[in-house]
């Protein structure tokens, strides 16, 4: 059974591995007959699975339980990227494209991201363990953080507590572009 530090790094490192061995999530899913949804939701760290699930989406990789939890990624020691090189982790109208390919050895994520028009992070508000902050490139974004909501436009800016309930919603009639790091990388 995987130790609490082993815990902690489930996620991304299945994430490591998965894309190691040239497999989106949805083909993987398609493989282990394991939904998408719940693969998203391990590799964010959202869901710990149990030992007999793990193994079996490893499976379709294919990894040993024990190599997995042996695997030590390399931590990126890239310095600068193109546009073109940003690792698009989004979806649903919500373009979030990353800074380095992993975050194992990293501090802190970065993020570009797009909110096509009427898009949001979801009914259900987000919660993880860090801190973030942004700021409104373009457009306008409705943030809401607990019992407070706010509309910002571009050159304002937010910084609070990820532990509290949290979502963005795109408002206005263009997409809202914003750059934003949160730290530790939990996201």
């Amino acid at each position: 059974m995987p130790d609490t530090a082993a815990d902690l790094d489930l996620g991304p490192r299945l994430r490591v591995v998965r894309a190691k061995a040239g497999l989106s999530q949805r083909a993987l899913a398609k493989r282990t007959g394991v939904p998408n949804s719940t693969i998203s939701l391990i590799e964010a760290g959202k869901v710990n699975p149990s030992v007999s699930a793990l193994k079996r989406i490893l499976e379709g990789i294919p990894i040993a339980l024990s190599e997995f939890f042996a695997y030590q990624p390399e931590a990126e020691r890239k310095m600068f990227y193109a546009a073109e090189e940003l690792t698009e982790i989004g979806k649903n109208g919500v373009s979030l494209r990353q800074v380095g390919t992993t975050l194992f050895g990293r501090a802190m994520m970065i993020l570009s991201e797009t909110y096509d028009i009427g898009a949001d992070t979801g009914r259900t508000m987000l919660g993880h363990e860090a801190e973030e902050g942004g700021i409104v490139v373009e457009g306008r974004i409705e943030v809401t953080v607990g019992d407070q909501r706010k509309v910002l436009g571009p050159g304002d800016a937010y910084y609070f507590d990820s532990r509290m309930p949290h979502r963005f919603r795109q408002v206005g009639p263009e997409p809202c572009r914003i750059v934003s790091a949160c730290t530790p990388p939990t996201f």
